[in-house]
């Protein structure tokens, strides 16, 4: 069985630790703990990881965050994956902090990346991780907060929320996304 992990985020050192890039960074923290390295391929950075006997394809859109769906469907179709075995992992200023909810369906709720896939692919049903980023910002200071850094103070507890998002992860192909929404979505 083969599973389509997708975290969103932009590329290039200067989006590296931006709220924006969340999607990245759990990817990037999932294939560190495996001990497996993302190559640069078309439309994205792939990576493979066999876990339990499902291989989980995992991928950083290269096509940055407005023009997601664009990898997303590449992947789909090239490694013949069913959208119901496809995991979204994005951020999410209508969460607090380090909050990960995972959904089967919804709207974009206003976030470019997600509308872009759904137009793309042609539904909003399809398994997606939201990560809290928060919404600490001033009227009309939403854009430099979401591709502003983090903060000290979130600094000291991200590595742990990014632990419990890639452990979400590797629930998903194993027990399916209602027990790790039942699991993950009260942690």
């Amino acid at each position: 069985m083969k599973y389509l992990i997708v975290g969103l985020g932009n590329p290039g050192v200067e989006y590296k630790n931006t709220r924006h890039n969340i999607g990245y960074a759990v990817l990037d923290s999932l294939a560190e703990k495996s001990g497996i390295v993302f190559l640069d391929k078309r439309y994205g950075f792939r990576a493979e990881l066999k876990h339990k006997g499902r291989t989980l394809i995992l991928v950083k859109p290269t096509t940055f965050m407005n023009l997601s769906g664009k990898a997303v469907n590449y992947y789909l179709q090239f490694e013949n994956i069913p959208i119901e075995n496809m995991l979204i992992v994005v951020d999410d200023l209508a969460l607090p902090f380090g909050t990960v909810r995972i959904k089967t369906k919804g709207g974009s709720g206003g976030h470019n990346g997600l509308q872009h896939i759904e137009e793309t692919i042609g539904t909003n049903v399809y398994n997606r991780m939201r990560f809290g980023i928060g919404n600490e910002f001033r009227q009309g200071q939403q854009v430099d907060y979401v591709l502003g850094n983090w903060e000290k103070e979130e600094l000291l507890t991200l590595q742990t929320r990014i632990d419990v998002a890639t452990d979400a992860i590797l629930s998903f192909p194993v027990t399916g996304i209602e027990r790790t929404m039942n699991f993950f979505n009260n942690k």
